[in-house]
């Protein structure tokens, strides 16, 4: 059973770890995608999914966009309308992490992570609802973070990002709630990708590993299970929501 098909989805930031699961389950699933990458060093693997969706079955294209830039944002999204005829489904997933001490982080290392992890979801919201309210449908799914929730030392900057898209998507649940446009958040907990692969062994992984109930970090597949259900009509009766993909981390 395919619970997107002929959808129209884009996600930001696909070209790896958990965008590029996302990606490839939605295609999986029915849906055509369009989703975004940021730098020429990630062409290639764009290219590759781009191939590795439409081998599915599906309408795919990759586009070179910056999510930390509004006017790239609204081209992207006026470029997919154009393209693939409206948006349904929208994952803001686009981020990074400059992680530092307080007494260390720089004015630049915080305006940079805020920018891309934060202002991106506004940026391009701000684009998918025009097609979504026109539709009167839509499921808006943002990429937060159990630490948006716990905070952690040294991460001051990517917690305060992620924290916020928490507000943001509790807001727009409600102001675009009798639209019939649903927005909620996944808030993972330590996911296996290469942002990630410096835990993944030794003494450093067993720590935190031994703080995760479950025992173990999530895989990309855990997260894009989370994103389908949110995406799909199972979860109609769902938006403002935060599911923390975390094993329990924190309870």
């Amino acid at each position: 059973m395919k619970l997107l098909e002929g959808k129209i989805a884009i996600v930001t930031g696909a070209a790896r770890g958990i965008g590029e699961g996302i990606a490839l389950k939605f295609a999986e699933h029915g849906a055509n995608v369009a989703f975004t990458y940021v730098s020429e060093s990630s062409e290639e693997k764009a290219t590759m999914l781009e191939q590795k969706l439409i081998s599915l079955g599906v309408k795919a294209k990759a586009y070179k966009s910056n999510a930390g830039d509004f006017a790239e944002c609204e081209a992207f999204v006026n470029s997919v309308v154009k393209e693939f005829g409206t948006v349904d489904i929208c994952v803001n997933n686009a981020g990074i992490s400059k992680d530092n001490l307080l007494l260390r982080l720089t004015p630049d290392q915080w305006d940079a992570v805020i920018k891309v992890n934060l202002n991106s979801v506004f940026y391009i919201t701000k684009q998918v609802i025009r097609p979504m309210m026109k539709a009167k449908s839509g499921s808006i799914i943002n990429m937060s973070s159990v630490i948006g929730e716990m905070g952690n030392a040294g991460q001051s900057s990517y917690a305060a990002s992620k924290a916020g898209i928490l507000g943001f998507t509790k807001s727009v649940a409600k102001e675009l709630g009798s639209r019939n446009i649903r927005c909620n958040a996944i808030a993972p907990g330590f996911v296996e990708t290469d942002m990630t692969s410096y835990l993944k062994d030794g003494e450093g992984a067993e720590k935190y590993k031994a703080d995760i109930p479950l025992g173990k970090f999530a895989s990309t597949e855990d997260i894009a299970n989370t994103a389908l259900f949110l995406a799909s009509d199972w979860s109609s009766y769902i938006t403002g929501q935060v599911i923390s993909v975390c094993g329990g981390l924190n309870i």
